[in-house]
């Protein structure tokens, strides 16, 4: 056994060109973190943990679509160091004080809309995941949606040339994995499945390479995942899969699934817990005569009782294309909405106090405009949160304490 980690040792040490591609550490239900690498070796590299060599395995094998092999490994909690040919990997922290979250990330091509990938001021993901790096936080939260490029670039149209797409590795380089590199070197991972990963548009790449669970390519894409919970030090995130869930009409036949995923919260995890989701309960966007109008009407319905959410004491979420800080009347949890990370954004009125979002009102909430990113540093018993503007400077500090946002400018 020792002769045998001693030569997966020298073939990290002397070969590192087997570990090139992306790789990342992502955080796993109920604890514990997983490596993972995108390579265009033939096998898997060996994992280097605390200077010990270890086998990877391949979770998914090449295919025509996405033509590259991914591996993956256990990081232990324990574990004081990890590289994958000479590439040192981010360890998770045990309660992690600055929690980095946004969401929307990719860059729209559609048959019917085209977003200037090429343009750094209309698609700023690049920029805005190296300017979070610079903050060296200790988890990231990706609230969904990855994948944008759906449709081909049109011929002729300089906006988007050159660009991939479809649910294919070359789309989701250059959509998340390529820009995103220098955040996924910085920090271990929780990401969200977003409707944009939902099984019509990029759901088996998202299963295939950023799902929580054990993948089989022979199998059917599973439309729905159960909830589970990440243990952070004092408080449990809570990862629930709502990106079937329609917005504006009631999908009868879904609500038994999220009306099971509310009734497990009160099971998986101790409070306090924060409830991270890509569709927001009760979300703001701007409606006729520019009034805010939202709220997820499948969701709404199948939540049998706001006692359901007593246990949760932040919700965070995307979908919507900027930044939203709501407290909520009566006793339902505040709510963060990070969607404006690089994808096209939506306007919002500034002010979302006293909206009503399909039956609950909002006490006092705002929005701002334009893309960035949110940093939560731990401050005592309460967080600071950071709304970052795509240079990395900040444009408001909110603070997150016994159930209640509050915001103002720096």
């Amino acid at each position: 056994m020792r002769m045998l980690r001693y030569a997966l040792l020298a073939v990290a040490v002397l070969c590192p060109s087997l570990a090139q591609g992306s790789q990342w550490v992502q955080l796993m239900p109920g604890g514990g973190a997983e490596a993972r690498l995108v390579t265009d070796a033939a096998s898997c590299p060996p994992i280097v943990i605390d200077n010990q060599a270890m086998a990877m395995t391949a979770r998914a094998a090449p295919d025509a679509n996405f033509a590259v092999l991914l591996c993956s490994a256990p990081v232990p909690a324990t574990a004081t160091s990890a590289s994958i040919g000479g590439v040192n990997l981010p360890l998770a922290a045990a309660a992690p004080q600055r929690i980095l979250v946004f969401g929307d990330t990719g860059c729209r091509i559609t048959a019917t809309y085209i977003q200037a990938c090429n343009d750094p001021k209309e698609w700023p993901f690049p920029q805005i995941a190296a300017e979070a790096a610079l903050l060296k936080p200790d988890l990231v939260i990706h609230v969904g949606d990855y994948l944008y490029r759906e449709a081909p670039c049109p011929p002729g149209n300089a906006a988007c040339a050159g660009s991939p797409s479809g649910d294919n590795w070359p789309a989701w380089a250059a959509d998340f994995f390529t820009p995103a590199a220098p955040l996924l070197a910085a920090a271990p991972w929780v990401f969200v499945r977003g409707n944009h990963e939902d099984c019509a548009r990029g759901g088996p790449g998202w299963l295939r390479l950023l799902g929580p669970l054990a993948f089989d390519p022979a199998a059917a894409c599973a439309a729905h995942l159960p909830p589970y919970a990440v243990p952070l030090g004092a408080m449990n995130l809570v990862v629930m899969d709502d990106a079937d869930a329609p917005d504006p009409t009631v999908a009868a036949d879904l609500v038994p699934d999220y009306r099971a995923d509310f009734a497990a919260l009160a099971t998986l995890a101790k409070p306090p817990l924060w409830l991270a989701f890509h569709r927001p309960i009760w979300g703001a966007v701007t409606g006729p005569l520019s009034v805010a109008v939202g709220g997820n009407r499948t969701m709404i319905a199948a939540l049998d009782s706001p006692d359901e959410l007593s246990g949760v004491s932040l919700m965070l979420a995307g979908h919507i294309h900027t930044f939203e800080a709501l407290n909520y009347a009566g006793d339902a949890p505040p709510q963060l909405i990070a969607g404006f990370g690089g994808g096209n954004l939506d306007a919002t009125p500034a002010d979302l106090s006293g909206v009503n979002l399909s039956g609950q009102q909002v006490k006092d909430g705002l929005s701002l405009p334009g893309f960035g990113f949110l940093l939560m540093t731990r401050d005592g018993d309460a967080w600071r949160i950071d709304v970052h503007k795509v240079d990395g400077t900040i444009e408001e500090v909110c603070r997150f304490a016994n159930r209640r946002l509050d915001c103002a400018k720096p």
